[in-house]
């Protein structure tokens, strides 16, 4: 609060003196400074590190510094001074792999270099980060943005400690900094360590640090919040998250995705990254994650993955997140919203680090996890078609292609049908869907629309027998719409909702789940209320 008041003062003081001085030239530098700082104020009386806009870069934009440009030129003008002052020096290591610094400077690369620092946490609001990119270095930055004399919330400390603790399990050397090293970059620091050290104390731990840095000194409130979270028990890298990665899924784009990917969740998460191969599938990782007790499993590949880690996952407590890789995405569809066809890894990435777990249903189909939907006729020729060498160059018109032969062809199966205890129905038809959950282009699972994920029911779409290949045309149509009508009764296309449902008939030969195609007819499919747990973004409906 004095430093809110400080600045309030100050900036009536320029306010004033900008209204009672006669020259022209003078009222608008003051009258500047004055919003400036009364600004800068209202940051410290609530607390709004954000108010710089600080970017991930490290960059604070150009238009907020023309607001911040007399508060900005200060702090660099005394930060400058301070610095070349101070009787430590800029930069100095805590432990083997941890260092504790002042604001950088491009002088201070040489240093980094020779000291093969590889990532560099900057835990100010006011000063920009060095653009380590422009500099030809290869640091991994990290930003969380502090008010000078405040400390970070619990969730950015969090956030920084799960940071530190992945970037030197992957062998990088870590520096913190604030602006003088002094403060909000040695609770950092102290926080790590008494992360690491469950038995340590607060007192010991600064008394460690300022063994080494002397000017390092937390205020009465920096103190208080060290102490509280310290004994708390919450400075411990609690969140441990494996990512199970598919390194062919979308012709290779787990080269392109993976490391923005692991410099996104390493803030959030504790990470181990395993990539299944020919021998080892996503089903077998995602077992060993079980057994490690992580609290989330990534999924990284199309829907066929999903399904494999998925399936180590249902009715279990941990939290499946999903970035889509494939040719379809079809999961990340219907959880994510059509926005996640756009940016799918911005969208995912942001789903999994602040959005919310729900528990979505599931199913069985012949004993295997039905996360979607599971189809005969049209679905399962589309799917058929479409071979892997289509799908990486073509995407999903492999599949469209795979829809329009299919429709051609108009092959009508005769199928004995039985939802749930009902006695048994004849269907004829081209195209039977059940599905448990589908985005909006998944077009022949929309008999009442998009299913809801968590009713507890699957949706049985399918099409009434015609001799036209021309007439499903006009099917699809209304299925588009369906959403929309909710009105199928006259329609060619007929819809149903069951728990469980069986299918057979004689000229059944193939079907699909997920994405794959199976043959071990004929089909008995349930659903499973509420068995998996998964990340969504926070404003999805639950």
């Amino acid at each position: 609060m004095p430093f809110a008041l400080y600045y309030m003062a100050a900036a009536l003081l320029l306010v004033t003196a900008a209204v009672i001085t006669p020259s022209p030239y003078f009222k608008l530098p003051l009258a500047w400074g004055g919003l400036s700082l009364f600004t800068v104020s209202i940051a410290y009386f609530f607390d709004i590190a954000a108010i710089f806009r600080k970017r991930a870069d490290g960059r604070i934009p150009a238009y907020i510094r023309w607001v911040f440009v007399p508060f900005l030129l200060g702090v660099q003008v005394y930060n400058a001074w301070a610095r070349k002052r101070d009787k430590v020096p800029a930069i100095q290591q805590i432990e083997e792999q941890l260092y504790l610094a002042c604001r950088l400077f491009p002088s201070d690369v040489e240093y980094l270099k020779k000291q093969q620092i590889g990532a560099v946490l900057d835990v100010t609001a006011e000063f920009d980060g060095l653009d380590w990119s422009l500099l030809g270095e290869k640091i991994t930055y990290l930003n969380i943005p502090v008010l000078d004399h405040r400390s970070p919330t619990r969730k950015q400390l969090q956030q920084a400690l799960n940071w530190i603790d992945n970037q030197q399990r992957n062998g990088r050397k870590v520096l913190v900094h604030c602006a003088l090293g002094r403060g909000r970059s040695v609770l950092v620091v102290a926080a790590y360590l008494l992360s690491q050290n469950k038995t340590g104390s607060v007192k010991e731990v600064l008394r460690q640090i300022k063994s080494i840095r002397q000017t390092a000194n937390l205020n009465h409130h920096q103190f208080k919040k060290l102490m509280k979270l310290h004994k708390s028990g919450k400075l411990r890298q609690k969140s441990l998250a494996w990512v199970i990665a598919n390194p062919v899924a979308g012709g290779g784009k787990w080269d392109e995705y993976q490391q923005e990917l692991v410099n996104r969740l390493s803030q959030h998460y504790q990470l181990t990254i395993k990539t299944t191969t020919k021998e080892v599938d996503g089903e077998t990782l995602a077992q060993q994650a079980v057994k490690a007790k992580a609290d989330l499993v990534v999924a990284c590949g199309g829907d066929g993955t999903v399904t494999q880690v998925a399936s180590a996952l249902v009715n279990t407590d941990i939290a499946l997140g999903i970035i889509p890789m494939g040719t379809a995405n079809a999961l990340s569809q219907a959880l994510c919203g059509s926005i996640s066809k756009i940016l799918p890894l911005d969208t995912a990435c942001s789903a999994i680090t602040e959005g919310k777990t729900i528990n979505m249903d599931s199913a069985k189909c012949n004993g295997k996890l039905m996360l979607l939907l599971a189809g005969v006729g049209f679905e399962e020729k589309m799917i058929s078609s479409a071979d892997r060498d289509q799908k990486n160059n073509s995407g999903q018109m492999a599949y469209l292609r795979g829809l329009w032969q299919a429709i051609e062809q108009n092959k009508i199966y005769s199928l004995t049908v039985q939802f749930d205890d009902q006695p048994p129905e004849q269907i004829d038809t081209q195209s039977l869907v059940v599905a448990n959950a589908a985005p909006f282009t998944s077009l022949l699972a929309q008999g009442k629309g998009q299913p809801d994920i968590a009713d507890g029911k699957l949706d049985i779409t399918w099409l009434t027998e015609t001799e036209t290949p021309e007439s499903h045309l006009f099917s699809l149509a209304e299925l588009a719409f369906s959403g929309i009508t909710q009105d199928n009764s006259d329609s060619q296309v007929k819809h149903r909702q069951a728990s469980r449902i069986r299918i057979c008939g004689d000229e059944l030969e193939k079907y699909i789940i997920d994405g794959e195609v199976y043959q071990d007819l004929p089909l008995d499919i349930q659903v499973q209320p509420a068995s998996l747990r998964v990340r969504v973004p926070e404003n999805r409906g639950s």
